[in-house]
């Protein structure tokens, strides 16, 4: 009998906020040798400023996701918007594989294209320039080779920024464009979608101008964001819906 597969995003994880960490951690345990793989579709962390930058709390994460595939479960990250600089150093510590997005998930469901989701939202006009420079192999070989104080320095003006932008948004701009998401899923031939990065968790039902894959309607499933609860996806056998899960304080 096959084993579901698991998909979890935007966690978060951050040094202040060990209750995510716990939260994680348990689900962690709960699952441990019960499924296939465990996919973590960007946002891991709240920041991620190099390899080098290792915290308690990325370390206790790397240990806890080492010992999950240990016991026979894939384990792949895909980078967020947040932990973009994540690299294959840290992915070795964790026992995982880096994940380039988009990535096409072939199953007896049949296939599923996965991403963080902060392409599609293309109305956030300003985000997208700033994401275009950070993805840059240029950008990024400057970024880290400076020192670490200079780096986090960088991140806590950045964030201050991006916080004092945010707010004067629209909230629909930092949503998917839904042209944005029909022409991807026009451009990849699939049917299936599944992203998070909009903390709006919830399971889309796309009408389809002319046929992808030979289906008239598309699915595209939005992870949530861990806070009060958890939002996971399980994909088994040919069967895939997204879960809450209950987080204890």
């Amino acid at each position: 009998m096959s084993k579901p597969i698991l998909f979890i995003s935007d966690l978060h994880l951050q040094d202040d906020r060990p209750d995510l960490t716990r939260a994680l951690l348990m689900f962690l345990q709960e699952n441990k040798g019960k499924c296939e793989a465990l996919y973590i579709l960007g946002d891991l962390f709240e920041v991620w400023l190099g390899d080098d930058g290792i915290t308690a709390t990325s370390d206790t994460v790397a240990q806890a996701l080492h010992e999950f595939a240990g016991c026979g479960s894939d384990v792949y990250l895909m980078h967020g918007n947040r932990d973009f600089l994540m690299g294959t150093e840290f992915a070795a510590r964790c026992g995982a594989s880096l994940l380039a997005e988009p990535y096409r998930l072939h199953s007896k469901l049949g296939d599923i294209v996965l991403m963080h989701g902060d392409v599609l939202c293309t109305d956030d006009t300003e985000y997208q320039a700033f994401r275009s420079m950070v993805r840059s192999a240029e950008w990024q070989a400057d970024f880290l080779a400076r020192n670490l104080d200079e780096r986090i320095a960088f991140a806590r003006q950045a964030r201050q920024q991006s916080s004092a932008a945010t707010a004067e948004k629209q909230d629909d701009i930092m949503d998917v464009n839904q042209a944005a998401v029909l022409e991807f899923l026009q451009r990849v031939d699939c049917p299936r979608l599944l992203h998070g990065h909009t903390h709006r968790p919830y399971v889309h039902s796309i009408a389809l101008q002319s046929k992808i894959d030979g289906s008239s309607e598309a699915t595209r499933m939005v992870l949530g964001d861990w806070g009060e609860r958890g939002w996971y996806a399980e994909l088994d056998g040919e069967h895939w819906q997204l879960k809450q899960y209950s987080i204890t304080a």
